[in-house]
């Protein structure tokens, strides 16, 4: 079954001026045209795109996408190439993983350490009122509440 540009844009989430922009830059090769220029899109250039967006969104550049690519249809020849290109991806993934981690750690402990001295100051102020309302009682002279 082939799938225009607006189809596959609606079944990716990519717009088709994206579609368009990895086709020019050579991360989909083999997308056909009808005979009147329409791009036809097949289920294995779904397969790739789908591959593409990991791999973009996983951080690699549009350059390493197209490295990849060439060596995928120069190929079971450059399988070993392709799997260290992708076992270097995983390494720098796993090392943002981390960093992400030790960031999201900091910013448990500040919501922690937050919403401990909201606490506080909310205790503090409900004494103070109690404080407030004893002393008007006793002394018939009412304090003003910060």
């Amino acid at each position: 079954m082939a799938y225009t540009i607006k189809q596959v844009a609606a079944k990716t989430n990519l717009k088709p001026h994206v579609l368009r922009y990895y086709e020019r830059e050579g991360l989909l090769p083999s997308v056909q045209r009808s005979e009147g220029g329409i791009r036809l899109y097949t289920a294995d250039d779904l397969e790739w795109l789908g591959l593409i967006t990991c791999l973009k969104n996983t951080g690699m550049s549009i350059k390493q996408i197209r490295e990849f690519v060439e060596l995928s249809m120069a190929g079971d020849e450059t399988l070993p190439q392709r799997c260290q290109l992708l076992q270097e991806h995983r390494q720098t993934v796993e090392e943002q993983i981390q960093e992400m981690q030790r960031h999201l750690s900091k910013v448990i402990h500040k919501i922690d350490h937050f919403s401990k001295q909201y606490q506080q100051s909310q205790a503090g102020q409900a004494a103070e009122g109690t404080e407030a309302l004893a002393s008007s009682i006793v002394t018939g002279h009412p304090r003003r509440l910060k």
